[in-house]
């Protein structure tokens, strides 16, 4: 599977997201907790920019009258009719065994991984070079 750096890592905040175009496809990418996931920017449903959706989470009640918030920032709610879905696998929450979204493997790679060149059979004097960024990879 060919892979396409997408951003930095400073690029896309904890709780934010970037929508890139891959190979034709729009797909946001998220960044939850330090974690990156990417799902396609395409509702099933009727073909709505899924990940430009507000990202909530869940309200979880084990009995009556105490309610817990869980997975802030973890669903993603199509603006234009509300279906949510989760950013970590691209399953919905109304139909889970039937409906998803597309998701793809993502990666944080350094630098240098990311060139494309191989080692050849020579090597030159080098100095110590210190990388600061970190690139997000998408498998397509």
């Amino acid at each position: 599977m060919p892979k396409y750096v997408v951003a930095t890592v400073d690029e896309i905040p904890p709780g934010q997201r970037k929508i890139v175009t891959v190979e034709r496809r729009s797909i946001g990418v998220f960044n939850i907790h330090g974690d990156y996931y990417a799902i396609r920017n395409q509702c099933p449903h009727e073909g709505g920019p899924l990940c430009e959706g507000v990202l909530s989470g869940l309200v979880r009640s084990d009995v009556p009258g105490e309610y817990d918030y869980i997975r802030r920032g973890e669903i993603v709610r199509c603006p234009w009719h509300q279906w949510e879905f989760d950013v970590r696998t691209g399953q919905s929450w109304f139909d889970p065994a039937k409906t998803r979204v597309r998701a793809y493997e993502t990666s944080v790679e350094p630098q240098d991984a990311v060139t494309g060149y191989v080692k050849g059979p020579y090597e030159a004097e080098t100095y110590r070079v210190e990388v600061d960024r970190e690139y997000v990879v998408i498998d397509v």
